[in-house]
């Protein structure tokens, strides 16, 4: 530890997010010993102070906070990680950057793209290291299909299409809003499945395939009234519950997308396949060590799909665990991340997706709900 420079962490939220955060900082000196930088968890702040003290007891901090500004305004901190509803995230980035921190953001950047716009130009003007947590690019597995992309491997690419399924809103009886249910009250969260599941779909197919350029969507909200937990009444459901959309990427290929809470049996099923002149690779979140490949290059009598068992050390990020044939999982890509951010810290370079990246990610998403709303096609705007 004397010889590292110790990144001193403040973060904002002690929820799901904020333990996978929390569980990388931990272990990423660990596994990656040569990176300059140290994690040091300085400071947890959350709005209930004995639910932020154990917090910080589990996880180490060394202290907390419950109001984020004083957070930021504290010397001893030199990154704010913002682990809270999307709502809060525009505020919180501005300040951190303005005040002169790093800022590292739990995706998606924000609401709506106007709300995303002063966050970037925050960040740019402070001209201080940020990056947005779309942790499935970090899966071995997944830099796997991108290198294999990179390299000319597939050709041309025609198809990309992704879905990320989900079952735990079905239940009418499931209320709205608060702690825990954030994510299906639409001034919390901006939107349904398009910001929270089909952004991850959305991020990962740009960096693997390029920009999207135009999107033709239709969303679906199937129960219309829920019971809120701020005021116990029922109100409109505003979110969108389902989502499909196709596109066209800037390289010409078609995409084919899909999300919902509404596919029984499906607790976290994302998976994308990607169809090119020469192969094609498809990759399953439930069996996140293993990339599926086709090469039509292949002898014809040998020719089929074949399972690339992502576990050895050549592989992406894999020389950093165990020995060939056991695999990593999930919390793994957010170490991953982390020790990306570290490194690009290392060497003075961004660390991607950065603020500006992710705001690209949060003009398809708009382009999205705005086509389901008109019934009419719309382009991005996005500049990959």
């Amino acid at each position: 530890m004397s010889s590292k420079k110790e990144l001193r962490i403040g973060m904002v939220g002690y929820g799901f997010m904020g333990r996978t955060h929390s569980n990388a900082y931990r272990r990423v000196g660990n596994f990656f010993p040569e990176l300059e930088y140290q994690p040091v968890l300085k400071a947890i702040c959350g709005r209930n102070k004995e639910r932020t003290q154990a917090f910080a007891d589990q996880w180490g901090y060394e202290s907390i906070e419950t109001d984020w500004k004083k957070l930021i305004a504290r010397d001893d901190i030199d990154a704010i990680d913002i682990c809270t509803p999307n709502n809060m995230h525009a505020e919180i980035a501005i300040a951190a950057a303005e005040a002169g921190k790093m800022v590292l953001c739990e995706k998606p950047l924000a609401r709506t793209v106007a709300e995303a716009q002063p966050m970037v130009d925050a960040i740019e003007k402070a001209g201080v290291p940020n990056t947005v947590y779309f942790n499935y690019r970090r899966l071995p597995s997944v830099t796997l299909a991108k290198q294999l992309i990179d390299a000319g491997k597939l050709g041309k690419i025609f198809h990309y299409r992704a879905n990320f399924l989900q079952d735990w809103t079905i239940s009418p009886e499931l209320p709205q809003g608060g702690e825990g249910l954030w994510r299906l009250d639409n001034d919390a969260a901006g939107s349904g499945v398009t910001g929270d599941l089909l952004a991850h779909c959305i991020d990962t197919a740009m960096w693997l395939n390029g920009g999207i350029k135009d999107v033709s969507a239709m969303t679906e909200t199937f129960i219309k009234e829920r019971v809120h937990t701020g005021t116990g009444e029922k109100q409109e459901v505003t979110i969108d519950d389902a989502c499909m959309f196709h596109c066209h990427f800037d390289n010409g290929s078609l995409g084919l997308f899909e999300s919902t809470r509404y596919a029984r049996g499906h607790k976290a099923l994302y998976t994308f396949e990607i169809n090119g002149e020469h192969a094609s690779i498809k990759w399953n979140l439930h069996d996140l060590s293993r990339l599926e490949y086709f090469d039509h290059r292949d002898e014809s009598q040998e020719r089929g799909w074949r399972s690339i068992h992502v576990t050895d050390g050549d592989h992406p990020y894999m020389d950093k665990w165990w020995v060939p044939g056991l695999s990593i999982g999930y919390e793994h890509s957010f170490v991953h991340q982390i020790a990306d951010f570290l490194k690009a810290l290392e060497e003075g370079k961004p660390c991607s997706p950065t603020f500006k990246e992710a705001q690209e990610t949060q003009k398809v998403c708009e382009a999205v709900l705005e086509s389901a709303r008109t019934k009419s096609w719309k382009d991005t705007g996005v500049k990959w």
